[in-house]
């Protein structure tokens, strides 16, 4: 912004005058100022007026203030370090936030004249990059339509005359300004292109009335799209279903030009969209309007609108449509942005999560099921390792959070036990002491829980050996149903240097099941614990004598549900019906031992 423009010209409109905006939190301004926290996670975040005398924040998040003088008006430039910055430096929101990293954008009008500009605020110094001010350009040419939508407004009703029509006109602008809140808050919401659809067919019901809306968008080839056919009849939906940017429609014409399309009756349709003269006859619909969805490189589709009368719309209707699409373009290219890192999460989580090895003479499996919510994606694991020829080691563990963070921590930790594993011959107490020495060494600490087992041939039988790290204690059901709680468990991962371990050991009955979980298959916001244990034993008890991945399935049906709170890993291993030595590989240093008498399970600390 120019000296001249934020110095105290009269000649030069007031923005707040012609906005009717002040120094009071004004609820669109406000939402456009959390849009743009959220996304850009900095610690505060404003949309700027600069009037004659003064700059005022009718939008502001993280920030109490809401008025400046016009000495101190905020830029609209990107600066990585504001206490640096000659202008910045001592500005009087800068000190208050001890602000680092700042970056504005102008809020322009119809004419492209300045009327403010939006501003993000970092605490810490900051290297803006090209598609985080992309996304801050695009969020303030969505604030400055309803800006335009506001002036616009406002100048109609001062040129109503009539007593009745201006009230008129102030209805209906207060109708299309809560479409426009509406649309921010249930836009904000969404996450799949499916969720967008929805949400503008329901936000424009009763207000602009349109028997169809329509979301159609360009794909790679620069084919359109329809993604909103379900409420068409289906010849026509499937017709529309894909189809060449070259047509002759609302759709296909907009996304081309980037320039709104307004058919207000059947005359402008057949002279401007012929391709689609067909179908406005075969549904009946007598007028329609389609508009381009902007991206950073184009537009990327268009919204259409049509209805079954002669509809022609006014210029503040038309504003409401602008904004509404760049609304709507933005919760698209969000969309595709959530499914894309779903798409890496799952595939790391895939990665992360090894096949099971051949367990002979024993079952294995296991399930993992991410949280509902986040990013489908976290820090629980399983793992399996074919130790030598009698030795099985069985490991689940969890670690904070359920998001990337948390999947790129247990995929370091569970290498880390891998690679003891394999390389050391050592009691499972000690191996989870090495992994959380290495933790506190290495740095990164986040806590973690971790059960290690080893299952070992024991004379004509099988013996688990446990060490439990702050773990759910694991459960073992023997063929009648009997459900025993292993327990016996130390201070998980993460927290305390050098800290002792212990082993645990018991004879496994013959076709008996281990099963080895993490906290998320029994962990609720609103049941009690020691009920959901309960819970699970009974079931378990119920299930002795499934197939192993039947128990699994079930387990996790009846306690996972389809809205989980946490992640979920399981982990279960059958030992064989009989004893059975012959043909059975065992363990050479076991071999020759007597099995010893079943009993409860014992402990060995490992210091």
């Amino acid at each position: 912004m120019s000296t001249a423009e934020r110095s105290g010209n009269p000649s030069r409109p007031d923005p707040l005058v012609r906005t009717g905006l002040s120094a009071a939190p004004d609820p669109m301004s406000d939402r456009f100022a959390a849009l743009a926290r959220r996304l850009l996670g900095v610690r505060a975040a404003v949309v700027a007026l600069t009037g004659i005398t003064r700059q005022v924040f009718p939008g502001a998040s993280g920030l109490d203030r809401r008025e400046t003088p016009l000495a101190h008006t905020l830029p609209a430039y990107a600066v990585a370090d504001a206490r640096t910055d000659q202008l910045l430096a001592g500005h009087p929101v800068i000190e208050e936030l001890s602000a680092g990293g700042y970056a504005g954008v102008p809020l322009t009008g119809a004419d492209g004249e300045i009327l403010g500009a939006m501003c993000v605020i970092d605490t810490v110094a900051r290297e803006w990059t090209a598609d985080e001010l992309g996304l801050l350009a695009e969020l303030a040419a969505a604030c400055s339509e309803s800006l335009r939508l506001r002036i616009a407004t406002r100048s109609a009703s001062r040129r109503e005359h009539n007593t009745r029509a201006r009230e008129r006109a102030a209805d209906a602008a207060a109708d299309r300004s809560r479409l426009l809140l509406r649309a921010s808050v249930a836009l904000a919401n969404t996450a799949t292109v499916t969720d967008v659809v929805e949400a503008v067919q329901d936000l424009v019901t009763g207000t602009l009335n349109p028997d169809y809306v329509g979301v159609s968008l360009l794909d790679a080839t620069g084919q359109i799209d329809l993604r909103a056919g379900d409420t068409l009849a289906a010849p026509i939906a499937d017709h529309w279903r894909h189809y060449p940017s070259t047509a002759r429609t609302p759709s296909a014409v907009a996304a081309a030009t980037g320039v709104p399309v307004l058919l207000p009756d059947l005359e402008a349709v057949a002279a401007h969209v012929p391709d689609a003269a067909a179908t406005f006859e075969e549904m009946g619909w007598q007028a329609g309007a389609s508009v381009p969805l902007p991206g950073p490189d184009g537009p990327i589709g268009a919204l259409t609108f049509v209805w079954k009368q002669p509809y022609s719309l006014d210029e503040a209707e038309q504003a409401v449509l602008a904004a509404l699409a760049g609304y709507v373009a933005q919760a698209l290219r969000r969309a595709e942005y959530l499914y894309s890192r779903e798409q890496v999460a799952e595939l790391l989580q895939q990665a992360m999560l090894s096949d099971l090895p051949e367990a002979e003479p024993y079952e294995l499996a296991a399930r993992y099921e991410p949280a509902a919510r986040g990013e489908h994606v976290g820090g629980d694991w399983y793992d399996a390792v074919r130790v030598d020829a009698g030795r099985l080691a069985l490991v689940v563990g969890d670690v904070t959070g359920h998001d990337m963070h948390a999947a790129a921590r247990m995929g370091q930790l569970r290498s880390m036990l891998r690679a003891y594993l394999v390389d050391r011959h050592e009691p499972p107490s000690a191996l989870l002491r090495r992994l959380d020495n290495a933790m506190q060494i290495l740095g990164g600490h986040t806590p973690a829980t971790a059960l290690l087992a080893y299952v070992d041939r024991d004379g004509d039988g099988h013996r688990l050996q446990w060490a439990n790290a702050g773990h759910p204690t694991p459960l073992l059901i023997e063929k009648d149903g009997t459900v025993t709680q292993l327990t016996g468990r130390d201070i998980l991962l993460g927290v305390l240097r050098r800290t002792p371990r212990s082993n645990h050991s018991r004879r496994l009955p013959p076709g008996a099941t281990l099963l080895i979980y993490t906290d998320g298959l029994i962990e609720t916001r609103t049941d009690p614990i020691d009920d959901r244990k309960r819970q699970l034993r009974e079931a378990l008890s119920g299930l002795a004598g499934a197939p192993l991945p039947d128990l699994l399935n079930e387990i996790l049906a009846r306690f996972a549900g389809h809205d989980h709170e946490d992640d979920v890993a399981l982990l279960a291993l059958r030992c064989p019906g009989e004893p059975d030595t012959v043909g059975r590989p065992v363990s050479v240093n076991q071999a020759s031992r007597r099995p010893p008498p079943d009993r409860e399970p014992t402990t060995s600390g490992n210091r």
